[in-house]
């Protein structure tokens, strides 16, 4: 990655807001959306009857569309966020990607016990049709969650949140963090990095900002191969341990703490083909629950 030499005025802008970086939401809303946009179009037709079904009278009623709900409870809901923010992520505390349940995951109460157990709640035909429909709309999200790197984690730093960054980029930041933007110049930290900037500089679309936009963007990543390369099926548990050890195989924590956006392109395809991979397990997850299961 060539070398970024920052300014004495970007570096004053930007240290005045690097302290106060906001909380992140895993792939925010454009991630979680092509997540949802990309399964939908790879799911059964029985599936897809059923995913209709359930999600009858949503506002969006399609995978894509419901995709960020688990995100928006923090403003619909903050009492159902606050219970369900555990669900988001996992993080081990020896240092390797071998999560123990029992440890990581105490009571379920991460990702991957989540993903389980929302599973079981979708495939539950005696289940009252609204708690059916909020786990099809939790596995949407969490599926996306634990293929975004940061959310798996055995670094003692809140999945990067902790991890300081200033980032040079015209791509204006969500509407929660634009007071920290100055001058060209975003405090954030590196999970939000890998939450909104790595894909939005190409896929966010907006006035001063023109980009493929979520169907555009999900259309280039979909003409690739299908399925996506490494795209077993596997497990939850088997998706949080990978992602885990991309963190450190494909050194994701950059070397100090200034960014341009040479970082943002240099990990852009590994961030693709996580969204691409979450889509194919997604696709199959709910065939195995809502149409035929997969041999």
């Amino acid at each position: 990655m060539p070398a970024f030499r920052p300014t004495l005025a970007y570096l004053a802008g930007a240290l005045a807001a690097l302290f106060a970086a906001s909380p992140a939401h895993a792939w925010s809303g454009l991630g979680h959306r092509m997540v949802g946009e990309l399964a939908a179009r790879h799911v059964q037709p029985a599936t897809r009857a059923e995913i209709d079904k359930l999600l009858a009278g949503e506002p969006d009623p399609t995978l894509g569309g419901v995709a960020t709900w688990a995100d928006d409870l923090r403003n619909t809901d903050p009492d159902r966020f606050k219970a369900t923010s555990r669900w988001h992520y996992v993080n081990t505390t020896d240092g390797t990607c071998h999560f123990v349940m029992a440890r990581d995951c105490p009571d379920g109460q991460c990702v991957v016990g989540a993903i389980e157990a929302q599973r079981k709640l979708l495939a539950d035909r005696s289940q009252p049709l609204a708690v059916r429909r909020d786990a099809l709309k939790f596995l949407v999200h969490f599926v996306g969650d634990v293929h975004q790197p940061m959310h798996a984690s055995n670094h003692p730093d809140k999945g990067g949140n902790d991890y300081q960054i200033s980032l040079r980029t015209k791509l204006e930041p969500e509407a929660y963090a634009r007071s920290k933007y100055i001058d060209g110049v975003m405090g954030t930290n590196l999970h939000s990095i890998w939450d909104y900037y790595i894909l939005g500089e190409v896929g966010v679309d907006k006035p001063g900002h023109p980009g493929l936009g979520m169907k555009g963007y999900a259309d280039r990543l979909d003409a690739l191969p299908w399925p996506p390369e490494a795209g077993a099926l596997s497990a939850p548990l088997a998706w949080a341990s990978e992602s885990c050890r991309l963190v450190d195989a494909r050194s994701l924590y950059p070397q100090g703490h200034v960014m341009d956006r040479s970082y943002l392109d240099a990990m852009r395809p590994l961030a693709e083909q996580r969204v691409r991979q979450a889509a194919w397990r997604l696709a199959k997850l709910l065939d195995d629950t809502l149409g035929t299961p997969t041999p």
